[in-house]
């Protein structure tokens, strides 16, 4: 009965050897994760302003291009109205800077040959001949900071071409 007795205490010293050692080696590795979380640190930051500063980018781009087509979507009501087509198309994109934009109308067979400016002369076209406005617009955008490889500024352009009428 006796030796029973000594290999549970001796277990149980074991056991409890074995968890003070695992407790001093848990101390030992407390601050590897901050210090893990330190290093990495710069590079989190650096990810996340380049997803902010190409989401910016991208943001000027879908802005650009939207406001041609607004300003070709005017330009089917009223397409003599250039200054108006360009208005539009400036108006619609108040948060960039530095937008411009062009506009021209036509004519032009409906197949899409013998185009005409400003519908001078009618073009001879073996099918109908219908009318166009065109809408292009520009602006310039500059990256937050400067990256390696990447220009800082890049010069974004949106166009639209839509029928106006017959």
């Amino acid at each position: 009965m006796q030796p029973r007795f000594r290999s549970r205490i001796r277990t149980g010293r074991r056991w409890g050897q074995r968890t003070l050692s695992l407790f001093a080696l848990a101390a030992r590795e407390r601050g590897a994760s901050l210090v893990e979380f330190a290093l990495m640190l710069p590079f989190l930051t650096l990810l996340l302003l380049g997803v902010i500063d190409f989401g910016r980018a991208y943001y000027v781009n879908v802005e650009v291009s939207n406001a041609a087509y607004t300003g070709a979507l005017y330009g089917t009501q009223n397409h003599n109205d250039t200054t108006g087509m360009q208005n539009a198309a400036t108006g619609d994109a108040p948060d960039v800077a530095g937008i411009t934009a062009t506009a021209t109308y036509g004519c032009e067979c409906s197949d899409g040959s013998n185009v005409v400016a400003s519908c001078s002369t009618q073009p001879t076209c073996s099918v109908n001949v219908v009318n166009y406005v065109q809408v292009t617009t520009s602006a310039t955008y500059r990256t937050m900071f400067p990256w390696p490889g990447i220009p800082s500024s890049l010069a974004l352009q949106g166009s639209a071409k839509l029928r106006a009428g017959q």
